[in-house]
């Protein structure tokens, strides 16, 4: 695999780990997580053989990163590899609105949107500094999407800075073979769609999207297209934020309480499959997201170290064949979902 694609090339730069770490939870996002817990979930990881390691400098305002760079700096960088996020950049005031956006990070920094060339760079420059460490893989241009109700414009506004901005800026960066490869890292449909049409990414971070709760759009609409261009996905939040698995949120933000009742409802009729076949939910929702062709890797979050071991694990567990039939049978899932072999 040539990992430094130029533009408009066939090949296209894919992380060579199905399985990483995401810094959700690392960054306080649900809850405080002490230093030595966050500590405990990497150390955890990477010895049950995790090597790919998802962060971003929103995650906390700061705080995963500089988490994951306290136990990945002192690791030797060939060994794994790391994505990290650019279009937020974070400013120390004394006066920092952060106790608004994560009131379980102690951050004192505050978040500037900022999608331009020159922002990207710094946005990089400054995450190596958090992180301990000399290059990032794979960057994505973070939240660049309709349901980021924060950017000071539309999305669409946004997305045209970046266009002329960051995605160039980034193919740039690829060419010089200062990343390996660039996409977007969003929770919609729309902006992997558009940036597909004109750029040329390599791999998008797609979030909440592609789930056994919510996947048909995705299949039938995101996928053909992300084939069509050679590119990848990294799959995130397969899980809904937990929300498969048990949680009382679905994804993410502040009315991530308010669920709909069909969610309510499909899940209690996904349980009742799972328990009639003997399966634990969790482990078959990890595994069906990460099923697709086009799933280069599936990214999860842990808030304790028996979490990432749990879904370590359920990567390697076998699911009936007989489940996945029974899903389709009682059209839980789609017809022409993929499903682990």
């Amino acid at each position: 695999m040539n990992n430094n694609a130029s533009s408009g090339s066939n090949v296209h730069y894919k992380p060579p780990f199905k399985f990483g770490l995401g810094g959700v939870p690392l960054g306080n996002e649900f809850a405080v997580v002490p230093d030595k817990d966050a500590y405990a979930i990497l150390e955890a990881a990477w010895s049950a053989g995790v090597r790919y390691y998802d962060v971003s400098p929103w995650y906390g305002l700061g705080l995963a990163e500089r988490r994951y760079g306290s136990f990945l700096h002192n690791k030797k960088r060939s060994e794994y590899v790391i994505s990290s996020k650019v279009g937020k950049l974070l400013k120390a005031s004394r006066t920092a609105k952060n106790s608004e956006l994560f009131p379980f990070s102690p951050s004192p920094n505050d978040v500037i949107f900022d999608y331009t060339s020159s922002g990207v760079r710094r946005s990089i420059e400054d995450s190596l500094q958090r992180l301990g460490i000399d290059s990032l893989d794979i960057v994505f241009v973070h939240d660049i999407s309709p349901d980021n109700k924060l950017l000071p414009t539309s999305w669409q506004e946004q997305f045209d800075i970046a266009a002329k901005g960051a995605f160039p800026e980034l193919t740039r960066m690829r060419e010089e073979g200062l990343i390996k490869g660039w996409g977007i890292g969003v929770n919609t449909p729309e902006p992997i769609l558009r940036v597909l049409r004109e750029a040329d990414p390599d791999v998008c971070l797609m979030a909440s999207q592609y789930s056994l709760i919510d996947h048909k759009n995705a299949l039938n609409q995101l996928f053909p297209e992300v084939r069509r261009k050679n590119a990848s996905l990294v799959v995130g939040s397969s899980l809904n934020a937990g929300f498969i698995s048990g949680s009382p949120r679905y994804n993410y933000g502040k009315d991530s309480y308010k669920i709909p009742t069909e969610f309510l409802e499909k899940r209690k009729q996904l349980r009742e499959v799972a328990a009639n076949h003997g399966v634990d939910l969790r482990t078959a929702a990890l595994q069906f997201s990460a099923s697709p062709d086009v799933a280069a890797a599936l990214v999860v979050g842990a808030s304790n170290k028996q979490q990432i071991l749990a879904d370590y694990t359920s990567m390697q567990t076998k699911v009936p064949s007989e489940f996945w039939a029974d899903l389709k049978a009682q059209n839980l899932i789609e017809q022409n979902a993929p499903t682990p072999t």
